[in-house]
């Protein structure tokens, strides 16, 4: 009973403040709450490993609180960066190749058309270092620069988010 008091106050508090916007890189939730105004990596990962325990972040996207507005639509650049930022080694091995399942799923997600699937792959695989420019790159530079090459592609550019 203790415990539910304590969790109950805690929400109430947080959902009753002035709440920042959530983190780009780690959602709303307690974790972002908890480590707001803290920079780096340890704090981000802190933070998203925080918003994703206990159902947290589920909890303040369904009430509107701990920073989180469950009003918004995703988008499919939503959609993409998440689907990357879960999937970045899969994806990374199976650019490389230019093919396998997490590239045909990350096609399926962007919406690309049966018929180009083949030049998608083709042009991801191409182009394997510009999309991973470095070993540190980010879901989000990833989406960014592979949709800079969808753009730039002639049968690919209707593509282009």
């Amino acid at each position: 009973m203790k415990k539910m008091f304590a969790v109950t106050a805690l929400v109430s508090a947080f959902s009753f403040s002035n709440v920042a916007m959530a983190d780009e890189d780690i959602g709303c939730g307690l974790g972002t709450m908890v480590f707001d105004g803290k920079s780096g990596k340890v704090h981000k990962v802190l933070a998203a490993t925080t918003n994703g325990t206990s159902g947290n972040q589920t909890f303040g996207i369904t009430f509107g609180t701990l920073g989180c507005d469950g009003t918004g639509t995703i988008t499919s650049s939503q959609k993409l960066a998440m689907f990357i930022d879960g999937n970045m080694d899969n994806l990374a091995r199976d650019i490389a190749k230019g093919e396998g399942e997490t590239l045909a799923t990350l096609s399926e997600v962007w919406g690309i058309q049966d018929a180009d699937k083949i030049a998608f792959n083709a042009v991801a695989q191409e182009n394997f270092a510009t999309i991973f420019a470095s070993e540190n790159v980010t879901s989000t530079e990833v989406l960014v620069n592979l949709n800079d090459l969808i753009a730039q592609n002639e049968a690919l550019a209707s593509y282009r988010i």
